[in-house]
């Protein structure tokens, strides 16, 4: 267990940190810096832990055997203080899985990188697992925040192309969003909707950077 947490801690803590960060990026872009005047744009993963979605669940998913997923403290955007609050809300919330995408690239890199090393034991083998768990983490948390499923990133970038009055009615939903997303994954729907999309993002990865599918 212990081997598993070490493999596995900074790849989810820098997933799940820089998903934050990057939506507090894009706003400042966009004209609310509320997350910058909070000092909530580090990449310092202590500014971002919440005990709970970014220790305690991924933890317990570990053992388990399930998904893993989980959250940092959400980055705080106002968005009567976007330029054009609607589509740029959508546009601060595909920022986050976008990061994930480009944190997954990297991993990939780093793990065909250890992987030309054919280490069975020793440092290599260690950050071949290690980046095996960046991609994995990556693909899961971009797949899952694409949900079309309010408070989920997919919820407010579908909310910025809808005509309003639907838009309201998916914002309705945000209060039940989370309850939504427990009932999905404690029947195992979710994860049925999750892996064909994980495995086929993974695929087209590993395709782009030359990977076997079968590394490691």
């Amino acid at each position: 267990m212990a081997q598993t947490l070490a493999v596995w801690a900074l790849p989810v803590l820098f997933a799940i940190t820089l998903h934050e960060v990057a939506h507090g990026w894009v706003a400042r872009a966009l004209g609310d810096d509320t997350a910058a005047r909070l000092g909530r744009l580090s990449v310092n993963p202590l500014k971002h832990v919440d005990p709970i979605g970014t220790v305690l669940v991924p933890a317990v998913m570990l053992m388990l055997g399930g998904i893993l997923f989980g959250w940092a403290k959400p980055v705080p955007v106002v968005a009567g203080r976007l330029r054009h609050p609607r589509r740029d809300m959508a546009l601060v919330a595909i920022a986050g899985p976008l990061a994930n995408l480009a944190m997954a690239f990297a991993w990939g890199l780093l793990l065909k990188l250890a992987a030309s090393q054919n280490a069975h034991a020793g440092v290599w083998l260690g950050v071949q697992l290690m980046a095996t768990a960046g991609v994995v983490i990556n693909l899961v948390l971009m797949v899952l925040n694409l949900l079309p499923l309010p408070p989920l990133d997919g919820g407010r970038v579908l909310n910025g192309f809808l005509p309003e009055p639907w838009a309201r009615t998916v914002d309705r939903l945000e209060r039940y969003g989370l309850l939504i997303l427990v009932v999905l994954l404690a029947t195992g729907v979710l994860g049925h909707l999750l892996y064909p999309m994980i495995t086929l993002s993974q695929r087209i990865l590993f395709g782009i950077i030359g990977l076997s599918p079968g590394v490691p």
